[in-house]
């Protein structure tokens, strides 16, 4: 990746709308799907994740490249990244018990989730896989999570104005909201060629 400007501006638009974890790569649905019913939960779940994705691409960059290579440990990295992912989750859940408690709350299981969330573990493997620098891995993970909220918020917006659709009793609640899923996924595809 070219660190100017322009790469910077192309590697987000790449991260957040061509590759974008939820409608192109298919991870982290499960707080997709389980959040997205309301945008101001919906939006909080976001921020979460590109926090604890921002973080853990740093720490797990760093962890690979100046603990578990030099060990020669990196056959291990699944499990160091899952480790370090729970403690940034376990510190972020922490946070907004204190700061934030009507998020908190309305979050609920969804939040230690973040710990098992593949989007995550996914950005942290890709940094190694790509060959990314520190740079590149930490702006990865920043720009996945950018995608992953632009998805749950848009999703989260759809499901609102569906609540009051008229909507026949066969696909009220989950069926509904998978087809939205897959259309708003055939609508992403529209963007893979932007910024090549």
């Amino acid at each position: 990746m070219n660190l100017t400007f322009t790469g910077v501006l192309m590697f987000m638009i790449s991260s957040v709308l061509v590759n974008n974890y939820i409608f192109s790569r298919f991870l982290g649905c499960c707080p997709f799907l389980g959040v997205s019913s309301k945008v101001e939960t919906a939006t909080g779940m976001g921020i979460a994740v590109i926090f604890v994705m921002g973080l853990a691409s740093l720490f797990t960059w760093l962890a690979y490249h100046y603990i578990l290579v030099p060990l020669g440990l990196t056959y291990l990295n699944t499990i160091a990244f899952i480790l370090i992912i729970a403690s940034l989750v376990q510190f972020v859940e922490m946070f907004m018990k204190k700061s934030m408690k009507a998020l908190y709350t309305a979050l609920g299981i969804y939040l230690p989730l973040i710990t098992t969330n593949c989007a995550v573990l996914g950005a942290a493997i890709l940094n190694i896989t790509e060959g990314y620098t520190l740079v590149e891995a930490v702006l990865n993970g920043v720009f996945s999570a950018l995608g992953f909220l632009l998805a749950i918020v848009l999703m989260a917006g759809v499901r609102e104005r569906l609540e009051s659709s008229n909507i026949p009793n066969c696909l009220k609640g989950f069926p509904i909201s998978l087809i939205t899923a897959g259309l708003l996924s055939v609508a992403f595809m529209g963007f893979v060629g932007l910024g090549q």
